[in-house]
């Protein structure tokens, strides 16, 4: 194996942590600082992958011989991005109308190498089923698990699960905000692979 960079996730984000501890490798956390806002008729996937590769960008500036990670999720009901909820009112709301419909989540992941600049993008598509909702049964739900800095108000890794007839995607972890599955594949590019033990 050749010289491989230290790793490091371009998010402060505790999900992405958590997710990225599942692959037993070494690794630390930079939040990025991006503007995530749309540009004028970017489709929600265009947005998700775009973002992950500025994060990505902007976290090697600072880390200069390492393999950056950056990521980004954005939840899209008939076409039109849903963004975090922030507040109880705003997540009320937010459930109301996914109730009963299916909400797509596009995953961007970027895999930069800082050293070179070369980077590996890919891209997941889950799609969530929601269950009728009642507004006591949403009002009990954002109770429990609290979900305003979640986009689509929800927490599948939670109680959120019960929200749902049927996830359809390739990658669970996705959901949570980091596709593992894609994420492997684009760390073996760079000659990093998680199920060989690294030489001391």
């Amino acid at each position: 194996m050749t010289d491989i960079h230290p790793i490091v996730l371009a998010s402060s984000s505790a999900y992405r942590r958590e997710l990225l501890k599942k692959l037993a490798i070494d690794f630390s956390c930079c939040p990025a600082n991006v503007d995530e806002t749309p540009r004028p008729h970017e489709s929600p996937a265009d947005l998700a992958l775009r973002l992950s590769i500025e994060k990505a960008l902007a976290v090697g500036s600072a880390y200069p011989a390492h393999l950056v990670i950056g990521s980004d999720q954005v939840a899209a009901l008939a076409g039109k991005v849903l963004g975090k909820p922030g507040s109880r009112e705003r997540a009320v709301a937010q459930l109301q109308r996914q109730s009963g419909r299916a909400v797509s989540f596009y995953t961007g992941l970027c895999v930069l190498d800082s050293a070179s600049g070369q980077y590996f993008t890919a891209l997941d598509r889950c799609e969530v089923h929601f269950k009728p909702l009642s507004l006591q049964q949403i009002e009990y739900y954002l109770d429990v698990d609290r979900p305003y800095d979640c986009a689509g108000s929800f927490k599948s890794e939670a109680l959120g699960i019960a929200l749902f007839d049927k996830i359809c995607g390739e990658d669970p972890n996705a959901l949570v905000g980091l596709p593992l599955i894609k994420l492997v594949g684009l760390l073996q590019q760079f000659g990093v692979d998680v199920l060989r033990p690294v030489a001391g």
